[in-house]
């Protein structure tokens, strides 16, 4: 195993082992999947506040003169239309339409943005941002620049709030600033990744384990506990949110994710954007429902969707449901399945489980 493909720890750490995490390789990383139980942790996130380690996320800076350009071809979301201290969800597609990666675009200045990529598809992204930017953009991989916390929960902005002076009620959703927090320069965005309010701390890597601490320390008694890559993944189910890898890879498109809105057609030409018109108008053959199970057992990635006992699709991601205390799930199925309340059964290990169409996402928060 060369040093590039070592599996490498975050700069939290020693901050996951005073905890008891429990860890495992993800993309590349030595991550925590859990420290009290994935059940409490999303519980705690939902009611008061978790503190996750997403510092393996990658970011790439595109700067200069034709940055605004070369984004605007390389995304279909509307790159001039950011102002700085703005931000907005997108993707990188490929001719046919189909997804490289999903990411956030922030705009630092005029001629100066931040990608924050998938951990697994960071190398493969900028590869593909330096092939396609252009002349007049400068294409940097800044990943280990950053380390990355995300405080997530409804009393998140009042545990942050004992730490910096930073104005939160003025940072509205994805929208960001740099601000001083426990006495440090860092970027502040309030993005998310649950379905609750919350913010991302981009901080420099020798700051990340005092704020950590710190957090936790002044967070603890309004119910802010540590949380792992399980309860991440249970909480974005609830809100349906896509996971590269699971809702989004290099088949699927935006329009079957039932993310069009990331897809402003009226903006000049974009890479994938001929192949997405073409399936625009001839409709998708297949579109991401939510179901949820009746009875015991789960459907995972892979379980095939069954109507009248035909196979109709497959789940893309599936799990038991901390908050609604039930199986649910996602699943690509043919359009003409894809309508609420339609009865389905889902294959699971040989037995066929009983299940209905639902109505995305499960989970919005009051």
């Amino acid at each position: 195993m060369s040093d590039n493909d070592a599996v490498r720890n975050t700069p939290l750490h020693d901050c996951h082992l005073e905890s008891g995490a429990r860890l495992v390789e993800f993309a590349g990383w030595r991550m925590p999947v859990q420290y009290s139980g994935v059940i409490d942790e999303h519980r705690a996130v939902r009611a008061a506040a978790g503190l996750f380690d997403v510092s393996h996320m990658g970011e790439i800076r595109v700067a200069g003169p034709g940055a605004e350009q070369a984004l605007e071809r390389l995304t279909p979301n509307n790159v001039a239309r950011l102002r700085p201290g703005r931000a907005h969800y997108s993707a990188l597609l490929t001719e046919r339409g189909t997804y490289i990666d999903d990411l956030l675009v922030y705009r630092l200045s005029g001629d100066e943005f931040l990608l924050v990529v998938n951990a697994a598809n960071t190398d493969r992204d900028l590869e593909w941002v330096l092939a396609h930017a252009g002349e007049g953009a400068e294409v940097s991989d800044v990943s280990k620049d950053y380390a990355l916390l995300a405080l997530q929960g409804p009393r998140a902005a009042e545990i942050l709030r004992q730490i910096t002076d930073a104005d939160l009620a003025a940072l509205q959703y994805y929208r960001f600033a740099e601000s001083e927090v426990h006495g440090r320069r860092m970027i502040v965005s309030r993005t998310g990744y649950t379905g609750e309010d919350g913010f991302e701390l981009y901080t420099a890597p020798a700051d990340a384990a005092d704020l950590w601490r710190r957090l936790l320390e002044v967070g603890g008694s309004l119910g802010l506990v540590p949380a792992g890559l399980g309860a991440r993944d249970t909480l974005r189910l609830e809100a349906a949110m896509a996971l590269y890898g699971h809702e989004l890879d290099d088949s699927t498109t935006p329009l079957e994710a039932a993310l069009e809105w990331t897809v402003k057609w009226k903006k000049g030409d974009f890479i994938g954007r001929d192949a997405l018109l073409e399936q625009r108008q001839a409709g998708p053959g297949r579109r991401l429902t939510g179901f949820e199970v009746s009875g015991r057992g789960i459907a995972r990635q892979g379980s095939a969707v069954l109507v009248d006992g035909a196979v109709v699709g497959a789940v893309t991601s599936g799990t038991w449901s901390p908050t609604f205390e039930k199986a649910i799930g996602m699943a690509y199925v043919g359009t003409e399945h894809a309508a609420p309340q339609l009865q389905i059964e889902l294959e699971v290990r040989g037995r066929r489980l009983p299940g209905r169409t639902v109505e995305l996402p499960f989970y919005r928060r009051g």
